[in-house]
């Protein structure tokens, strides 16, 4: 039956002739954290002089902190299974000097077969424990290397002092407490030039509630568990004074949107692999990921392969890149693959922005991120109804930061450097769309001159949603900025099968799209005339219409 620690503090003071202590003496302060990965070691018992004293402890757990009398007393491992002191499997001398503090930490492997590096097990004792802060409104935190197959490392905070936090720790080593002012960290684990960062963690001190406490952070697992007995992972966790199971501290990651904007036709359809590991099968042109979270600090290689790939060896580009904690990116694939049949042939690339945004910075508005992704296509101004010039100078390749837009239905112009030539209009429209709220991203896609670009996809706006999925094209418009929205009314509305419009005198552009922003129609109309809906499934839909005296954008339900 396991023993409580009031119990086990009576049993060491009745056996004071064991510990040499007399019963009078003020006892230690003691912590036991069970750090060993051996699946032979995942639960063990504790022994204290050939006493049970602590039942079933778990792997990357840890006891409360309790009292010791000072003198020396024979831990005891035994598997978790255990019946008695004869099933112990290794002993080790605990020494402990009247009312000071001590943190043992159980490490190292059992049994040998199957692990790339095999310390024996020990315990490790720091002398200097802490159960709380030295100083008000800190966090101290011990650090310990307990991680087998890990080198030696350092401990950084990015962007921070030229000094690390902890400096060339080997396995089973402990630092000295760091004093540090609670608050959320990010902790990189380089190696011990400190050049190359082994793995990066989220230390929410603050977050956690740890204001005034002390804490024991322990590297854990192995870095290669496929050369361990597929044992635990490596990671940063942490035990709290009073015990129990052991914190992770979270993998730092960043967000992530892949859009693929590459109009070569090698590339109509890609995989991406993320460090190796298939991301996104069958990427489609004009197409983006949902924003997904990826491993941040570390450098992790994106590869484009082709759509019918077996995995990452068949690679066409291969383009590492580091993510910053907590930031979020927009990574746009551009450029041409094949060797011949484009005008100019630019390189592919993976042109990253990073400042993303999912959401709008202002509640109500849609936050728009412009980027010039068509490689014939010269460096352009972007003019909207109302707002005036807002890309100025765009190149390819360019990002134009986000666009803090009312959200509104609007016209683009896409105009020369000078502002004075109209390379195309298109409608925006943002409101019917509902993308309140929302961080967009609108593509320049496509070639101005297919015919020397192997007839490819022709120069368009295309929008990329936060959910991803297929991009959304800005259909065309005729009217130039600055001129009135058309004041047209549709009937019937619903319908089953056609509709009318009124306020029509000339020839009309009709282009119906569906709310996933695919279009499903594309028709001219005249005065008067319908328009057959009737092959349209039960939904609704955005028709926008186009002529010379301007732009309309209506709702439209199918029933």
């Amino acid at each position: 039956m396991k023993k409580n620690f009031y119990t086990f503090k009576k049993y060491i003071l009745a056996v004071g002739c064991l510990t040499g202590a007399s019963s009078f003496a003020q006892d230690a302060r003691v912590q036991i954290i069970h750090n060993s990965p051996d699946a032979a070691t995942e639960i063990v018992d504790i022994y204290a002089d050939g006493v049970l004293f602590e039942d079933d402890l778990a792997f990357r757990t840890a006891t409360p902190f309790f009292d010791l009398a000072p003198g020396t007393v024979n831990i005891g491992i035994a598997p978790g299974s255990s019946t008695g002191a004869g099933d112990i499997l290794a002993t080790f001398p605990l020494t402990v000097a009247s009312g000071e503090t001590y943190v043992a930490i159980a490490n190292g492997i059992l049994i040998p077969a199957g692990y790339s590096a095999t310390p024996a097990v020990s315990i490790d004792v720091m002398a200097l424990g802490q159960e709380a802060a030295n100083t008000a409104g800190n966090t101290d935190v011990l650090v310990f290397h307990g991680s087998t197959d890990a080198p030696t490392v350092d401990v950084s905070t990015p962007g921070g002092s030229m000094t690390p936090l902890v400096d060339n720790a080997a396995y089973g080593d402990f630092t000295s407490y760091l004093e540090l002012p609670t608050d959320d960290y990010t902790l990189n684990v380089t190696d011990e030039t400190g050049a190359t960062v082994v793995a990066s963690f989220q230390a929410p001190l603050a977050t956690l509630g740890l204001d005034d406490a002390a804490a024991v952070v322990v590297a854990s697992g192995f870095l290669d568990p496929s050369m361990n007995n597929d044992g635990e992972e490596f990671g940063l966790w942490v035990a709290l004074p009073a015990g129990g199971d052991l914190v992770e501290l979270p993998a730092s990651e960043a967000r992530l949107q892949v859009i693929h904007n590459s109009a070569d036709a090698a590339a109509t359809e890609v995989d991406v692999y993320f460090n190796d590991e298939l991301l996104i099968d069958d990427f489609a042109f004009r197409s983006a990921s949902a924003y997904i979270d990826v491993p941040a600090e570390v450098e992790n290689e994106i590869a484009i392969a082709p759509g019918n790939s077996t995995d990452v060896g068949d690679a066409l580009v291969v383009i590492p890149t580091t993510f910053a904690s907590n930031e979020t990116y927009v990574a746009i694939a551009n450029g041409i693959i094949s060797m011949t049949g484009y005008t100019p042939a630019t390189a592919f690339s993976l042109d990253v922005y990073d400042m993303g945004q999912e959401t709008s910075n202002v509640s109500g508005n849609t936050d728009v991120l412009v980027f010039h992704g068509s490689t014939d296509a010269p460096t352009v101004d972007v003019a909207a109804v109302g707002a005036g010039t807002i890309v100025d100078d765009a190149a390819y390749g360019d990002f134009a930061g986000y666009l803090e837009l009312a959200n509104a239905d609007y016209i683009l112009e896409v105009q020369d450097m000078t502002g004075t030539t109209v390379v195309s209009s298109y409608s925006a429209p943002l409101a019917t769309l509902s993308l309140a709220d929302l961080g967009i991203v609108v593509v320049a896609s496509g070639f101005l001159d297919p015919s020397v670009n192997s007839n490819g996809p022709a120069f368009g706006l295309w929008v990329a949603l936060p959910a991803g999925g297929g991009m959304v094209e800005l259909p065309v418009a005729f009217a130039s900025v600055g001129q009135n929205e058309l004041e047209l009314n549709v009937y019937p509305n619903p319908t089953t099968d056609f509709i009318r419009v009124d306020g029509i005198s000339e020839v009309t552009f009709v282009q119906i799209m569906d709310m996933s922003g695919r279009i499903v129609m594309n028709s001219e109309v005249q005065a008067n005339e319908e328009i057959n809906v009737s092959d349209l499934n039960t939904g609704n839909y955005l028709v926008t219409f186009n002529n010379t005296q301007g732009t309309s954008h209506l709702p439209l339900v199918i029933k």
